[in-house]
């Protein structure tokens, strides 16, 4: 980071975090209309979900990318750098960019909003949507922050509205049930756009009746398109415009190939819309997909994952996931989450397929006292932060062990940067 001007905008994005997160759409659209509303010069599609919303926009992002359009994508939040928030055809914003635009949009919302304030949220996603009006790109994918009503993207008419899942997370800000919180991200659902979704029993019948009430036509998976492994990242999809047999995912976990049929389903939405995704494009695209932090190998020896469980579904998938693939290797764990989530849970589900638990602290406010967990988990190892908590795992891995990194994006991210020093 050399660019004094993008040092800049980040303190100044970073402070507006002292706003928190301050929900409804009342800010944001003051904000986009100083700068002309450029979500209005595009079109979208939009993510809600608990978990698989950022695979899921990657895996459109890039069958779109590779049938020749020009696709923006939003997604949050970032590991290592802001820049990773925000692409075009999967490429960052630049550091340049970032700075020319916060310095744009800080000068025409002082101008126009001079007794408003924006919270680091609202003035990213103007910035992002900025960008897309300036790329001139043919679509933009784009994930919720948090919840999706009341989500500062939902100022966006979409041309299709998707929901990945729905289970247990940000409980206090979404609610204390599936169908509270189910209804906070059917709230991204417009007028006659279709919905697609990989929500099950009770969050299912919500978002039903939402798209119902909406007029909109509701594409569930199991029910109108479904999906069957046929063998280690392979899988058969069956959907609106036929079959695709033995498409390779190339992300791992069972749980990219549900992630998988969802984007497919998207692209069968797209094609009635005028949108052409042949199919070997498609079986490119999703071949050759990546996505940082998902079940992400990062060295072999000792071998080393990466992954953002940070709820108490994620981190289901990712036991199932360690215990089906890597039971000849003692699995030490690094894990370190914030307060706010159901870690009690998600140690529970991870306990049963690891033999050390390395506790952590990543350096944000948000994050959880690593000792207050190690009578939670299992043969636990108490350390300060990120990168002695890498060190201690080093001491103890040989090379034929598993050194798994997960409970935040937060923990992800200060284990990138340290990774290689420490190894």
């Amino acid at each position: 980071m050399n660019d004094p001007g993008y040092e800049d905008s980040l303190e100044y994005l970073y402070g507006l975090e002292k706003f928190g997160s301050v929900f409804g759409l009342d800010n944001i659209s003051r904000l986009l209309g100083s700068i002309d509303d450029p979500h209005r010069s595009f079109r979208s599609i939009h993510i809600a979900g608990t978990n698989g919303k950022g695979s899921v926009a990657t895996m459109i992002s890039c069958m779109l990318k590779e049938a020749g359009y020009c696709v923006g994508k939003y997604t949050s939040p970032h590991l290592v750098s802001f820049t990773e928030r925000i692409t075009v055809n999967e490429e960052e914003i630049t550091e340049e960019d970032v700075a020319l635009l916060t310095a744009c949009i800080r000068e025409r919302a002082a101008r126009d909003c001079p007794d408003g304030f924006h919270t680091f949220f609202d003035f990213t996603t103007a910035i992002a949507f900025e960008y897309f009006r300036r790329k001139k790109v043919d679509i933009a994918v784009i994930e919720t922050g948090l919840g999706g009503r009341l989500d500062s993207t939902n100022v966006v008419e979409p041309v299709i509205s998707i929901v990945t899942n729905v289970a247990f997370d940000h409980m206090k800000e979404l609610g204390g049930t599936i169908k509270r919180i189910a209804g906070e991200k059917a709230g991204i659902i417009k007028k006659g756009v279709p919905v697609i979704t990989g929500a099950r029993r009770t969050a299912l019948e919500v978002i039903k009746k939402t798209a119902a009430d909406n007029g909109s036509a509701v594409y569930a998976l199991g029910r109108d398109f479904s999906f069957r492994k046929s063998g280690h990242g392979l899988m058969s999809y069956r959907g609106l415009q036929g079959t695709i047999k033995n498409v390779a995912v190339n992300l791992n976990g069972d749980h990219q190939l549900s992630n998988a049929a969802i984007a497919l389903c998207a692209a069968d939405v797209l094609a009635g819309l005028g949108y052409d995704v042949a199919e070997d494009r498609i079986r490119s695209a999703l071949s050759s997909v990546t996505w940082q932090g998902r079940l992400e190998m990062i060295r072999e020896k000792p071998l080393i994952i990466f992954d953002g469980a940070h709820n108490a579904s994620g981190a289901q998938a990712l036991g199932h996931f360690i215990r089906t693939h890597y039971r000849d290797r003692r699995k030490v764990m690094i894990f370190g989450v914030m307060r706010d989530k159901e870690y009690r849970k998600m140690l529970k589900s991870l306990n049963d397929c690891i033999d050390i638990a390395i506790l952590t602290r990543p350096g944000t406010e948000r994050a959880l006292d690593a000792a207050m967990m190690k009578s939670m988990a299992r043969n636990p190892i108490v350390t300060t932060d990120t990168r002695s908590a890498l060190a201690r795992a080093r001491q103890i891995a040989g090379d034929r062990d598993l050194i798994l990194v997960t409970g935040s994006f937060y923990t992800l991210g200060e284990a990138r940067q340290a990774v290689n020093e420490v190894f």
